[in-house]
């Protein structure tokens, strides 16, 4: 396999964010799901006495719902998931098509993941009801973290193997 091949990964991976993040809010709403395939509503009594702010609204049982707070988690999950993945598939690309030893390879990956999510709150700025906001980012960039992490542990865990 021709190893530029590989690139194809984060950049595919990289359109998938970019159409996701085109999209209003309301296309992205799961709250319908969640309510209508499972009854969520048992899971109140747990729940109802978490409150706190983010990005200037309040996240609670009482304000969103059942649904809509899981919902919140859901999509926050979203943000450090497919961070994750897309700096794997960086480090991938790095790594295979020979540019990067290991750690300069994670190194890169965080800040190309980084650098993709800052522009990817950019464009969401520029969708209707969307609004960019610096902790998406954050936690983008705790997914892109995690990865590296991730990566560390397995190429430690590979390289006690040999010896």
């Amino acid at each position: 396999m021709n190893k530029h091949l590989y690139w194809l990964l984060p950049i595919c991976w990289m359109g998938v964010i970019f159409y996701s993040s085109h999209q209003p809010y309301e296309n992205q709403d799961v709250r319908p799901l969640l309510s209508n395939l499972f009854n969520v509503d048992f899971l109140e009594p747990y729940l109802n006495w978490i409150s706190f702010s983010y990005h200037n609204s309040v996240v609670s049982v009482e304000q969103l719902g059942v649904a809509g707070f899981l919902e919140f988690f859901i999509r926050k999950g979203a943000h450090v998931t497919v961070f994750l993945v897309l700096c794997s598939f960086f480090y991938i690309a790095l790594r295979k098509s020979g540019l990067l030893v290991r750690n300069k390879a994670m190194i890169l990956s965080l800040i190309l993941t980084v650098i993709y999510a800052i522009s990817d709150e950019v464009h969401q700025g520029f969708t209707p009801n969307r609004t960019p906001y610096a902790g998406d980012v954050l936690l983008d960039s705790f997914g892109a973290l995690l990865a590296v992490v991730g990566i560390a542990f397995f190429n430690r865990i590979k390289q006690k193997r040999r010896y």
